[in-house]
């Protein structure tokens, strides 16, 4: 007979196990440091205050292109996976993980903010939904956009017997025109150059810093439901 301590003991530390993955995800995280800052007009924000703003995500050179979607957008994450076994079990083994930004407006109410991301050194944290899957297997073909973009990465889809590779792939993008939410170290610039489409003579940027002071920028829906007002 089972004991039933020990079936507890198990149970418990499977919950345990599935909160503390819901706590300490990055969507997790993000959604907690939001919901602490009120929601700010772009023209109310005030010089070296960390604020946060939800408004549509705009270009302002040309737009990056996502990898297999071919959508228009300021910022894309993708990953590509093998299923590889190892003995009794398996596991997704990551491929290919990149991804790619660019500075970009966030315009709210004919209002727009500059959002100054910056890779090397970091100065950003995300959560981007991931909207465009795509996978193939023994009897599931790839698709001829997959087929393209393995070629691109060099990664060969078929096993030494002919046999499709058992992959997947995941892109999460911020498109041109969709709504996000972004918050950071406010700072008002003079433009020496004017921008295309914006009359005034200085603009509103946001950026990131160091720990807790990132930059943040998500598109996750609950991020505007959950909005406090200001």
């Amino acid at each position: 007979m089972e004991n039933p301590l020990f079936i507890a003991v198990i149970i418990g530390i499977v919950i345990l196990f599935i909160l503390y993955n819901h706590y300490f995800n990055s969507e997790s995280i993000i959604l907690r440091r939001l919901k602490k800052l009120p929601q700010n007009r772009v023209g109310s924000l005030r010089t070296n205050t960390f604020s946060k703003i939800s408004g549509k995500a705009l270009n302002i050179n040309d737009p990056l292109t996502a990898p297999l979607s071919k959508r228009k957008c300021v910022f894309y994450k993708i990953t590509i996976q093998q299923r590889v076994n190892s003995g009794k079990s398996s596991r997704w083994k990551t491929l290919i993980e990149k991804e790619n930004i660019q500075d970009f407006f966030i315009e709210k109410n004919g209002e727009r903010a500059i959002v100054l991301p910056v890779k090397v050194p970091r100065n950003y944290m995300d959560y981007l939904v991931t909207d465009k899957t795509t996978n193939s297997g023994t009897f599931n073909d790839p698709t001829p956009e997959f087929i393209k973009l393995l070629k691109f990465y060099n990664i060969d889809g078929e096993t030494l017997f002919g046999f499709n590779k058992q992959l997947k792939y995941e892109e999460a993008i911020i498109e041109i025109g969709e709504q996000i939410t972004v918050a950071g170290n406010v700072r008002w610039m003079d433009l020496e150059t004017p921008i295309a489409d914006y009359s005034y003579s200085s603009i509103v940027s946001l950026s990131g810093g160091d720990n807790d002071k990132k930059l943040i920028i998500t598109d996750s829906p609950k991020a505007i439901s959950e909005q406090r007002s200001f």
